[in-house]
């Protein structure tokens, strides 16, 4: 783990965090960035303290998942996380006490992708069974299901405005309202699986990047593509927005990173 990305490669400290007893398959920094979250195919979920690389906690077991869990998020206010996996199961854990408090169930297939709602209030699960899962955590955890997607939903991500967009193995992207279930735009150009989506800052722009070597930027007011980026040789297994919105990275299978500037 890089401590501060803006220092020099060579003034940069290093942290281990070597717990797990099989591959990793996702992590992420709690928004206050105080913990680290990362999940294994050893069906294990292990909180680290950032600063000193301490384990914090670990939970997996007849309180977690019994098969390997593929995806891992926190809520805005670092209290809360979501795991997912290849049990069908989301779990909703309390931070703090390290326990589980509620667990989703209704998925017929893996779940690849998870996300929180930028206020908190929605969590949402993407499933190989093609549909994606809302879940009003304020309404007693009452669900929707999104339907249409005809492959595999690898990717999900929220707006600041509140539209969740959904990436699939279809090779679209839908925005969907996550209130009412409606679809709000379908994002048809690309000719590979997506694997990653990325919402700016303000909400306007959406970047998608995937397996047909492109990332591109979508128009959320009029759903139209407004550039694709081609310099990628590789697929691009992941993509992000600069907080402030003024710049666009991606990562290729390639191990190189392109830093963009948007539309």
């Amino acid at each position: 783990m890089w401590r501060n990305p803006s220092e020099s490669f060579a003034a940069v400290e290093m942290k281990y965090f070597a717990r797990h007893k099989g591959e990793v398959n996702s992590c992420t920094f709690s928004p206050d960035c105080q913990i680290l979250l990362t999940c294994s195919d050893d069906c294990r979920l292990y909180i680290w303290n950032v600063r000193s690389g301490k384990l914090v906690c670990k939970v997996k077991g007849h309180t977690g998942h019994q098969k390997s869990v593929e995806t891992v998020c926190f809520s805005p206010d670092s209290r809360q996380l979501l795991s997912a996996g290849w049990d069908q199961t989301a779990i909703l854990w309390d931070v703090q006490l390290g326990c589980a408090s509620k667990t989703f169930s209704g998925h017929r297939e893996v779940i690849q992708s998870c996300s929180f709602s930028r206020n908190g209030q929605y969590t949402a699960t993407g499933s190989w069974d093609y549909s994606v899962k809302v879940w009003d955590l304020r309404n007693e955890c009452k669900s929707k299901t999104l339907e249409g997607h005809t492959g595999n939903i690898s990717c999900l991500c929220f707006s600041v405005s509140g539209m969740l967009a959904s990436g699939s193995w279809d090779k679209t992207v839908r925005v969907w309202n996550p209130r009412n279930g409606a679809l709000i735009f379908l994002l048809d150009g690309h000719s590979g699986w997506l694997k990653s989506l990325s919402f700016s800052g303000d909400g306007i722009l959406l970047a998608s990047a995937g397996y047909d070597d492109t990332v591109k930027v979508w128009d959320c007011e009029n759903g139209k593509c407004v550039q694709s980026l081609e310099g990628i040789l590789e697929p691009a297994y992941t993509c992000a927005f600069s907080p402030n919105g003024t710049l666009l990275i991606s990562g290729p299978i390639d191990q190189s990173n392109l830093l963009r500037t948007p539309p």
